[in-house]
């Protein structure tokens, strides 16, 4: 496929499982990708430009000509700032993009001891994976407002989708929170967060924060006992939270010690979407039919 960097209208950073997944919804509409790699490699059907978020003197060979921006690009995995929107944004400050759309995490809002929480709560981030978030969050609205250029962040909770279910750690038998005491979290279907991420990048949708979420807020326990029944594997043990808090890793208390239930109803009123997977009855037997 010849590309014209001219014809390029969208190009995403972070071309991992939704960067593709979006990459192909916008090049059936017929659009051209491009995405930032950090080394040259041939993309089939996308155009590939060389260069690490790590390393802003690599940053020379974006685009020029104002596409939409889909950063989907993760924040480095130490710290309280998020150094790798800064070098992007750096790159961009002379030729900005006409739009951007950012992924970021519902673990901005921290803790809400299970309340619902709407895209007017206050951010308060429990961690330092969620105050990366929260850097990167007010750089791209300090670099929109700059550039009066919309700006749609998507806040979304955990991801689920073929190749994206913890079967192993079922297989395993790792034990989870009794379901009496298990922390209320939120997810959403690979499939559903990609249409959404297409949707936020069309001039009409409305340039907002939105939560990002299926219909059925439950627990990490529920969300296991049902992939567990889905796959015909037996359910895992229980432990108390206090057990949990001495035993479980940092990285897995990092989500157990934070309880909430997103509130979606900006983001089908607003943006106007029909989740295609709105509860796990939906979503798993499809994902493991997929994962098959």
């Amino acid at each position: 496929m010849t590309f014209s960097p001219s014809r390029i209208s969208a190009f995403i950073v972070g071309f991992g499982d939704i960067g593709r997944r979006v990459a192909a919804l916008w090049q059936a509409e017929g659009g051209e990708v491009a995405t930032l790699v950090r080394t040259p490699c041939d993309l089939a059907g996308y155009h590939a430009i060389p260069g690490d978020l790590d390393h802003p003197e690599t940053l020379h060979d974006i685009p020029r000509n104002r596409p939409l921006l889909f950063h989907f690009a993760p924040p480095p995995l130490s710290g309280t700032s998020d150094t790798r929107t800064a070098h992007l944004l750096e790159a961009l400050e002379e030729v900005p993009p006409r739009r951007i759309v950012y992924i970021s995490t519902s673990g901005v809002y921290g803790d809400c001891r299970g309340a619902w929480v709407n895209e007017a709560f206050p951010v308060h981030p429990g961690n330092d994976r969620s105050r990366r978030r929260v850097d990167a969050e007010r750089q791209l609205t300090a670099f929109a407002r700059r550039h009066t250029l919309p700006l749609v962040i998507l806040r979304v909770p955990g991801i689920y989708g073929p190749g994206r279910l913890p079967l192993e750690r079922l297989r395993q038998g790792n034990p989870v929170v009794c379901p009496d005491q298990a922390p209320w979290n939120n997810r959403i279907h690979a499939d559903d967060l990609a249409a959404i991420a297409l949707r936020a990048g069309q001039d009409n949708a409305p340039a907002r924060i939105y939560n990002v979420s299926d219909d059925q807020p439950s627990s990490m326990t529920d969300y296991l006992y049902r992939l567990a029944d889905a796959a015909g594997l037996p359910r895992p043990p229980c432990v108390s939270l206090a057990e949990a808090q001495r035993t479980f890793s940092p990285k897995l208390l990092e989500y157990l010690n934070e309880s909430r239930r997103l509130d979606n109803r900006r983001m089908k009123t607003v943006l106007g979407i029909g989740l295609h997977y709105p509860t796990l009855e939906e979503g798993l037997p499809a994902t493991l039919k997929a994962s098959v």
